[in-house]
């Protein structure tokens, strides 16, 4: 069987989850082939760091005596360090636009090559927590972005279980021998082997200057092949006039890409400057939303003293007609609320004038004073309550006023939140732009 001869690419890419889902997606991108990816995974990393990494902080707080040496979140303390990255990507391709096109069957075949690598790439990595891979077939030539969390454990230093790539490959068996054969780049090579493997299996073979040397390390052999290959081209350039045309019009597209970066950076200051401006009235209104909220709370507090306050004078009425029901009682057994008996020599008119008339007058007079206190008091009753039910709808009003104060500042920080990423996604932008204008200008 004859093989398919391809190259195999290995590098370190930007680690942009956003590109690689599809939730931003550049101008070079065919949306509509976007469909024919494959998502390997996709973990949310703050997830990934307390699974990681909770226990391990928790141990080390617990031994530290000063407050200030301890650690509250540690994925905001890696996401602000100098010396370590929240997480690395690596991107692993076969063969180029020429001769494996995504939309070619040769494209399709590197396709299925790079989704078994992937089956056993976590395997391969333990120090590598993968929490997001996605396989493109939607640009010209299929790659894997595989983004990972590098960490060790048992660790002396720091937290037991801690954040270190060099740490991790080290752990994998990758030493660092010269400046440039770092754990990287020979793990970088150790993964591009695997996928020749893999590659195989399928009728490709990795195509490589040359004869592989094992006497020579990843590095030295590397740096053979490239004067090889520089030496080939020098000889090529010097042969071939139309390819020096060739390079001059590549460098006359560049300079006019160049522009183009400028343009589009252009933009991405202007979007920056926008999306500024969108979460300083957000952060307005949240403030605005927080003073409300305090001000329903403070009324409502008020409303619930003043329906306290009502409730203690209607058990005071109550306690009034309590008193009024004992002092009606007394009106039948009191002695000096009853008629005495008249004498023997009593005539009725005297027994009349004396007695009778006075205390029928006297509890007339009482009966009218009670009448009208106890009008008054069922009035009162009745407005009391009114109050009651007025209060208790106001509170209830107030309560649900709070409830939507709630929910607009969740979804506010929601918002804020979201053009905090995107702001960060900008600036990520503007230095992918900026490399570019340093690799056109060199």
């Amino acid at each position: 069987m004859t093989l398919l001869e391809r190259t195999i690419s290995g590098m370190m890419g930007k680690g942009s989850v956003r590109h690689n889902t599809r939730i931003f997606t550049a101008k070079n991108v065919d949306k509509e082939r976007s469909q024919y990816n494959v998502e390997f995974c996709h973990l949310d990393i703050k997830k990934v760091y307390h699974e990681l990494f909770d226990e391990a902080l928790e141990r080390y707080n617990a031994k530290q005596k000063r407050c200030d040496r301890k650690i509250d979140n540690y994925y905001e303390k890696i996401r602000q360090s100098k010396q370590e990255k929240l997480f690395h990507e690596a991107i692993f391709q076969i063969g180029n636009r020429d001769d494996t096109n995504a939309k070619s069957e040769e494209g399709r075949l590197a396709k299925e090559i790079l989704v078994e690598f992937m089956e056993d790439f976590q395997k391969r990595n333990p120090n590598l927590y993968v929490f997001s891979a996605h396989l493109h077939m939607d640009e010209e030539t299929p790659h894997v972005h595989i983004d990972f969390v590098p960490f060790i454990r048992n660790s002396k230093r720091g937290l037991d279980t801690r954040v270190s790539l060099k740490g991790a490959l080290a752990e994998q068996g990758f030493k660092g021998g010269t400046r440039s054969a770092t754990e990287w780049n020979q793990w970088i090579e150790s993964e591009k082997q695997e996928l020749s493997k893999v590659a195989e299996r399928y009728g490709v073979r990795w195509r490589q200057l040359g004869t592989h040397n094992k006497h020579l390390s990843v590095l030295d052999f590397e740096k053979q092949e490239r004067a090889k290959e520089v030496a080939k081209l020098e000889k090529e350039v010097s042969s071939n006039k139309d390819e020096l045309s060739h390079i001059v019009y590549q460098q006359v597209l560049a300079e006019n890409e160049m522009e183009k970066i400028k343009q589009e950076n252009e933009a991405v200051r202007q979007e920056t400057t926008e999306l500024s401006a969108s979460n300083d009235l957000l952060r307005e209104q949240a403030d605005r939303l927080m003073e409300n909220r305090e001000k329903l709370m403070s009324d409502n507090k008020a409303l619930e003293q003043q329906q306290k306050k009502l409730q203690q004078d209607i058990e005071k009425m109550a306690d009034s007609k309590v008193v009024m029901e004992r002092n009606i009682h007394a009106y039948d057994e009191d002695e000096k609320w009853q008629l005495p008996e008249p004498s023997t020599l009593m005539s009725a008119k005297t027994y009349r004038d004396k007695y009778a008339t006075p205390l029928v007058a006297k509890l007339k007079d009482i009966i009218k004073s009670l009448t009208i206190k106890c009008v008054n008091l069922m009035d009162q009753i009745k407005q009391l309550k009114a109050k009651v039910t007025k209060q208790a709808e106001d509170i209830d009003f107030y309560k649900s006023k709070i409830r939507q104060q709630y929910s607009k500042l969740e979804q506010l920080q929601e918002t804020a939140d979201d053009f905090e990423r995107v702001k960060r996604y900008v600036v990520l932008c503007q230095d992918l732009v900026q490399n570019k204008m340093r690799g056109f200008a060199s």
